[in-house]
């Protein structure tokens, strides 16, 4: 933080320091754990916020608050033209800059937002099995996420990870494939328990693998080094990590739903028209837009802004409360939301 910064603080005394911007909510999969088919109702262009506007939001938070970690996100992020330019903006900042895609644009530009200040990548794949993938992402482009791998590997956007999103009786039976080609690939694989944000509402308990049960595996084949020492740092990063005994890199869980790490939770999220969130699982949005585009001069605008965001973080609530009675499933659907 700097001199003039001064730390963002939630009701229950946590330090808000993760912005995660969604720069669309577009993309070119239709992953059944993120969004249906068909359907879906684009934002019009004129109400997606500019690279102006999301860079003076992310700006404000760095300089006013001391933010230390900005992802940027989607929808997926790569199929917004220019995205350099954004990358290039934020990476004036001095936080740790990272973007999570699909990887299928990445063989094209990964080395030119290397270029431009991206630091790493977070890469989603959920299948090697062709089938498995196309009936996953309803796309046949496995070759092209693995060409994305690479290309982020060429592109020195490192550590690169691998996030799967694991579903009981669709993919759970590839963790222990998956956990095999990050270790060969030196990528950190990262499994994520499957939450109730899909696009066709049909999520259920059963169809969650816990994260336990995931390390299980993994450590049954490829021994994990578990308990005192065996962790590694996450930072800002929400999952659990544990090395490889002999060495050959890391591997994460992120169980948001059997173990939620809402008590150490420190990230906001805007949206690509501007709504500000302060979990992803909130119910309410604070809409900064009208601010941002309602005339005010430059320093009225930064503390409007800084009020509004305030403001909006003095709800954050103590956690989204999946799997118990009292849980609500937000409106919107991840992609809607920017993950």
């Amino acid at each position: 933080m700097t001199a003039s910064s001064a730390p963002l603080v939630d009701p229950y005394g946590r330090r808000v320091k993760d912005l995660r911007i969604s720069v669309t909510d577009r993309c070119n999969f239709r992953c059944t754990y993120c969004m249906p088919e068909e359907g879906m109702k684009w934002l019009p262009r004129n109400e997606v916020l500019t690279y102006e506007e999301l860079a003076r939001v992310a700006t404000l938070c760095v300089d006013r608050f001391g933010f230390e970690a900005i992802r940027i996100t989607g929808g997926e992020p790569t199929i917004r033209s220019h995205l350099s330019r954004l990358v290039e903006m934020l990476s004036r900042l001095d936080v740790d800059l990272a973007m999570t895609t699909n990887g299928v644009k990445l063989p094209e530009l990964a080395h030119d937002l290397a270029a431009a200040g991206l630091r790493r990548v977070n890469i989603s794949l959920d299948s090697l099995r062709r089938d498995v993938f196309h009936r996953l992402t309803r796309r046949d482009d496995l070759h092209r996420v693995l060409a994305g791998v690479d290309a982020a590997l060429d592109a020195g956007l490192t550590p690169v990870k691998v996030n799967c999103v694991v579903m009981r009786g669709v993919n759970d039976d590839e963790v222990v494939d998956l956990a095999a080609f990050g270790r060969d690939k030196g990528v950190g694989m990262r499994f994520i328990e499957f939450m109730p944000l899909d696009g066709d509402d049909s999520w259920s308990m059963a169809d969650v693998v816990p994260a336990q049960e995931i390390l299980d595996r993994i450590d049954a084949v490829f021994p994990l080094v578990r308990g005192t020492g065996g962790e590694v740092a996450g930072g800002a990063e929400p999952a659990d990590t544990y090395r490889y005994a002999d060495g050959a890199g890391d591997v994460g869980v992120i169980a948001s739903v059997t173990q939620p790490f809402c008590g150490d939770c420190d990230r906001v999220r805007l949206t690509a028209e501007g709504r500000f969130r302060t979990c992803l699982f909130a119910l309410d949005e604070h809409d900064l837009r009208p601010v941002l585009r309602g005339g005010l001069a430059a320093g009225e605008l930064d503390d409007a802004l800084a009020a509004a965001i305030e403001a909006a973080v003095g709800t954050k609530w103590a956690g989204h409360s999946i799997g118990r009675v009292e849980f609500v499933r937000p409106p919107r659907s991840m992609s809607q939301i920017g993950g």
